[in-house]
């Protein structure tokens, strides 16, 4: 393959000339119109960018007088033309391209200020699919990419935040910007448009129901800068990909210190499993420690719903994050606020909770404006070396399944409604996990064992410490319900939660030996139903 070199040096220091200036977002647009017009800077543009600096009252070239051909099919072209991509592309210290400039009248373009449609807030939105496809731009990636890639010569921006660094950029240096910034600048533009294409690309592929598209690319947009990641010597940064999925992503930070790595981490774990109590049939608080539950209840009201899940596992929640599944209120904040919390997210937050949340400054309060749909559909992903794992999201939800009873006994009304709690916390343990669960409230969590045997005994033994901890006769797995994510393989798993006190258990089912574990069941009088669905959580 043969390699296209032009081993021409760039020059530090370009001067802005010409501009060229198309955007959606105006967001700054006419003072920085203002400001490129007082330095004596030609201001090309289009639209309705055109429009509003024709507006403000200053000079402005439609850019069909420059390219000879009108604006047509609804403005799908207008930039689209050798003038302008060639006055965006041409090496200027290249003779053969000065002369085919002068050939065909092309005049050098300096600066271009372009963004983009804003195809995500459409699909965001629910637009219907000739309306999003309608908002796929193509003139601004088109001229952005061909700006970006003559970066020695030409300023590309794409943001509104860059704005201000570009002006400060000309004060300096007599209207020049330098290399470094044109560089940083095109690096930018093509993380922009790299995300938009990632977006449009996964758009189709959901719309046309493609589970595997031949490339796959996520994208998103920085939100913030971390001090550190998962450790003091990691680097992180938290990035959006513009789903209006309710959440740490979308949350208001009303006070406390900016969210760590592991805090965002948690936190998203912590509202996704408390939006599996929906607020309408009852008040729901989920306690997270290591993006794990330690304590899940549900209550007549919020701050019970509260108490009842830190009863779980009171020691585990120090320094934990709480989800609540309503808005919170003065009462329940006021009891948060005795035990050391890490963060507090809600729907919503009532003035009163505010206050009394601001008694403690470093407490994290995250307003998230609603709760995530648990029946959603959607992508989620982690990296392997070299790769990329991405599925979709476990939306399964237990009220949607039909349960098999298999053993003798079926389970009563409160076993049934406990072993369905169970089972929907059990979704959001690491797995091998396994919950038991006693009138809407955890009563032993034992998460991300290599055994499942294990995580049984040791969801016991936590709720051995915390009947202790609370002066219980006895621990709460007594007469509970037990689910477990994935099949039970063996006897021993059902034993070890017979030994704790459970009387029902819900579980996939799917074992070679399921009717070994059914056997087992039926020995001991516990009911036993199978879900068909199970909920791998690593």
């Amino acid at each position: 393959m043969a390699v296209i070199s032009k081993k021409i040096p760039a020059p530090d220091k370009v001067e802005i000339k010409t501009a060229l200036i198309s955007v959606f977002d105006k967001t700054g647009i006419v003072d920085l119109a203002h400001a490129l017009s007082a330095r004596g800077v030609r201001l090309l543009s289009t639209g309705g960018t055109f429009k509003a600096i024709t507006a403000a009252g200053l000079a402005v070239t439609d850019v069909s007088e420059v390219t000879g051909f009108p604006e047509i099919m609804d403005g799908r072209v207008k930039t689209l033309h050798p003038t302008v991509h060639g006055g965006l592309l041409a090496i200027r210290d290249d003779s053969e391209h000065q002369d085919a400039m002068k050939q065909h009248g092309i005049e050098g373009i300096d600066l271009a200020v372009i963004n983009l449609y804003p195809f995500e807030e459409v699909r965001a939105a629910g637009g219907d699919y000739p309306t999003t496809v309608e908002n796929i731009d193509i003139g601004g990636p088109a001229m952005i990419r061909a700006s970006a890639k003559n970066h020695a010569y030409v300023t590309t921006l794409t943001d509104p935040a860059d704005y201000a660094e570009l002006l400060e950029q000309l004060s300096a240096d007599d209207g020049k910007t330098a290399y470094a910034f044109r560089q940083r600048m095109a690096a930018k533009a093509y993380a922009r448009t790299a995300a938009y294409d990632a977006i449009i690309s996964n758009w189709f592929a959901e719309a046309l129901s493609i589970d595997t598209p031949r490339h796959r690319v996520i994208g998103g947009a920085l939100k913030e800068e971390m001090r550190y990641g998962e450790n003091p010597h990691q680097k992180a940064a938290f990035y959006v990909t513009g789903e209006r999925r309710p959440g740490v992503s979308t949350a208001a930070l009303l006070q406390g210190k900016q969210l760590s790595y592991n805090n965002i981490n948690d936190t998203d774990a912590a509202y996704e499993l408390v939006a599996e109590f929906l607020p309408e049939k009852a008040p729901a608080c989920a306690i997270i420690k290591h993006a794990n539950p330690c304590g899940v209840a549900t209550g007549s009201s919020l701050v019970e719903a509260y108490r009842r899940a830190l009863a779980c596992d009171s020691v585990s929640a120090f320094g934990g994050i709480i989800a609540l599944n309503r808005t919170l209120d003065a009462e329940t904040a006021e009891e948060i606020v005795k035990l050391f919390t890490e963060v507090i997210i809600a729907p919503d937050v009532t003035e009163e909770a505010k206050a009394i949340v601001a008694r403690k400054p470093n407490l994290r309060l995250l307003s998230a404006g609603g709760l995530p749909d648990p029946r959603a559909a959607g992508l989620t992903a982690k990296t392997v070396s070299g790769g990329l794992l991405v599925q979709s999201r476990d939306n399964g939800m237990v009220e949607d399944l039909e349960l098999k009873v298999v053993t003798r006994r079926a389970p009563m009304a409160q076993e049934l409604d406990d072993m369905k709690f169970a089972f929907k916390v059990g979704k959001h343990v690491k797995s091998n996990a396994v919950v038991y669960a006693k009138d809407g409230q955890t009563a032993g969590i034992g998460a991300g064992q290599m055994s499942r045997v294990d995580s049984a005994r040791i969801a016991a033994l936590k709720a051995e410490e915390a009947a202790k901890a609370l002066g219980l006769a006895v621990p709460m797995t007594h007469g509970s319900a037990v689910a477990s994510e994935a099949f039970l393989p063996f006897a021993d798993g059902l034993l070890s939660m017979i030994a704790a006190g459970a009387t029902a258990v819900i579980q996939p089912g799917g074992s070679m030996r399921d009717q070994e574990v059914i056997d087992a069941a039926n020995e001991h009088g516990v009911a036993m139903v199978f879900t068909g669905m199970r909920h791998f959580r690593h």
